[in-house]
């Protein structure tokens, strides 16, 4: 098997000094910046390109950036897929992009929070309840389901050993079925390594102003 392409200890270390981080969470779309420097489009080979799994990730520095080890992408990538894009049953997709938005909100990633934030918003029509948790945290209420998800996302992410029986029990009260706990441990699980991923191999970006 190929090694792993790596950077180089200094030389690919990037600064930006001029970049005013957001401070708030937020539904905009955000640009990211890496603290490494990702490999230039011109450089991926056929083996990236397969780490990648669609050609159009190429146009992202996180995921050029990630694709210096491009195998460990690869696997990153299809669990990713099946954890939130799979349709045959589970949770609805609305609920496990709120659950990724809950636990980005407590990470403080500001950029996670705000693509799952829109994806939450876009798959539940619930723009207000979405910012409501942005705003107020996960100690916001919207309604019994939706309270009960990102209260067992907030456990799992703060201390998952806070997570068991009763909360499993508070979830199946608020109408989960057990594939459906099941779809948000892993969601849960997923993003907080995302997160880990997002805030130490970059910063947010506010968008621009015309």
């Amino acid at each position: 098997m190929n090694a792993p392409l790596r950077p180089s200890p200094a030389a690919d270390l990037l600064h930006h000094p001029e970049n005013r981080e957001p401070n708030a969470f937020t539904q905009e779309e955000l640009g990211w910046l890496p603290a490494l420097a990702p490999l230039a489009v011109e450089e991926l080979t056929e083996r990236h390109y397969e780490g990648l799994t669609e050609r159009s990730r190429a146009q992202s520095a996180y995921f050029r950036l990630l694709a210096r080890d491009p195998e460990v992408l690869g696997a990153r990538t299809r669990t990713d897929k099946d954890i939130f894009y799979n349709s045959e049953g589970g949770l609805p997709r609305a609920e496990r992009e709120l659950a990724a938005t809950a636990v980005s909100r407590v990470n403080g990633c500001i950029y996670c929070a705000s693509v799952h934030a829109r994806f939450a918003t876009r798959h539940s029509k619930r723009q207000a309840d979405v910012d409501r948790l942005l705003k107020d945290g996960t100690g916001a209420r919207l309604d019994p389901r939706w309270d009960a998800v990102v209260e067992a996302a907030a456990r799992l992410t703060e201390t998952p050993t806070r997570f068991g029986e009763a909360e499993i029990a508070k979830l199946r009260a608020a109408g989960l079925a057990d594939d459906e706990i099941v779809d948000l441990v892993f969601a849960c699980a997923f993003f907080n390594w995302a997160n880990r991923l997002m805030l130490s191999l970059g910063e947010p970006e506010a968008p621009s102003r015309v």
